[in-house]
């Protein structure tokens, strides 16, 4: 079955194509960072009409990439939630429309879901179960993965995520936009330790985050009298340094929890070189492994809606073509997804 992937959430435009027992044929990643630059973060209607934009021409140089015509979709699945409603309309309508005139079934996805699984697609992938950290500019969770649509929340974020974290600090400091990549850069030319950051629920003997009040002691270490523009890699090294220490520490307690010995990094904020090397050498020590996407499947993408909803497919989820849903739902938890659902089988 060779599955379409639409993914129209936020500010990335992503259109793959992945066959099952062959894997991912090609895919095409549009980034809006460019034209949201100027406002300093996401303006949703610009956001809707880029990609109205720019689907058309991904759809069509995915196609080219792949050697493949429309004819040869079995299916498509398209993003239909958590994220900007009308980003997310976008895709519904290009999917729905696409499963109109080809009479193919059209599967509504998880955006979360597809990060989590998105791990599957590297060369050497995990193998149910795992424990996953899924840390991005909107999520930070650490759930128990048992099989596709079998996931338990261990514990999650109570104000901010670990990535919007990261944005607002590089915003207090006077980074520009996206703030979370270049406070991470600007961290590689400073030292940890200078500033005094909290480590906030380190200790708290569960699996839930809480990052407000780190971003707020940066606020005040900013704005102290004496600080000046070049203690601001000293400052970002201290506020990386705070946060990996927490999603590592976390993470471990997660797998003694659990007894497993499999971790996956799901999440734009995987990325991060600094957590992925103390994750990497904290698992090392418990004879744990890390499994991370690739690199550009650490944002989000069509490759890991198309991947899922394949999945979904292979192991026997069922939807009528053509059911002209448009089921987008900007807020949609985790825990509401259930595995496939099979036609005929009892509830």
């Amino acid at each position: 079955m060779r599955v379409l992937g639409i993914e129209t959430s936020c500010d990335e435009t992503g259109v793959a194509i992945y066959e099952t027992g062959r894997g991912l044929l090609g895919h095409r990643l549009h980034s809006q960072i460019d034209l949201h630059a100027a406002y300093g973060g996401v303006v949703p209607e610009l956001a809707s009409r880029d990609h109205i934009r720019r689907l058309p021409l991904l759809l069509r140089e995915t196609l080219e990439v792949t050697g493949l015509t429309m004819a040869d979709i079995d299916a498509v699945a398209y993003t239909a939630g958590p994220g900007l409603a009308g980003a997310l309309l976008v895709g519904a309508s290009v999917a729905e429309s696409l499963g109109v005139a080809l009479d193919v079934p059209v599967l509504p996805v998880h955006h979360l879901e597809g990060h989590l699984l998105s791990p599957l697609l590297s060369a050497t992938p995990p193998s149910f179960p795992f424990v996953a950290l899924l840390v991005s500019g909107g999520h930070t969770q650490l759930m128990r993965v048992a099989g596709v649509g079998d996931y338990t929340l261990l514990g999650e974020t109570v104000d901010d995520a670990a990535g919007e974290a990261f944005d607002k600090t590089a915003k207090l400091i006077g980074l520009g936009y996206p703030g979370g990549p270049a406070l991470a850069k600007l961290a590689r030319e400073g030292k940890p330790g200078r500033f005094k950051l909290p480590r906030p629920m380190l200790h708290s003997k569960d699996f839930d985050f809480s990052f407000s009040g780190l971003k707020t002691a940066v606020l005040t270490a900013a704005s102290a009298p004496d600080f000046v523009p070049e203690d601001r890699a000293d400052l970002a090294a201290e506020f990386q340094a705070a946060v990996v220490e927490v999603l590592v520490a976390k993470s471990m307690a997660a797998l003694k929890h659990t007894g497993l010995k499999q971790l996956v990094v799901a999440g734009g904020v995987g990325a991060n070189l600094a957590l992925r090397a103390q994750l990497d050498a904290a698992a090392a020590k418990r004879k744990a492994r890390v499994f991370y996407p690739e690199l550009e499947l650490c944002t989000d993408n069509g490759a890991m809606i198309a991947f899922a909803g394949a999945l979904r497919f292979a192991a026997g989820e069922t939807v009528e073509p053509a059911a002209g849903r448009f089921a987008v739902r900007p807020r949609w938890s985790l825990q509401d997804i259930r595995p496939p659902v099979v036609v005929g089988q009892a509830d």
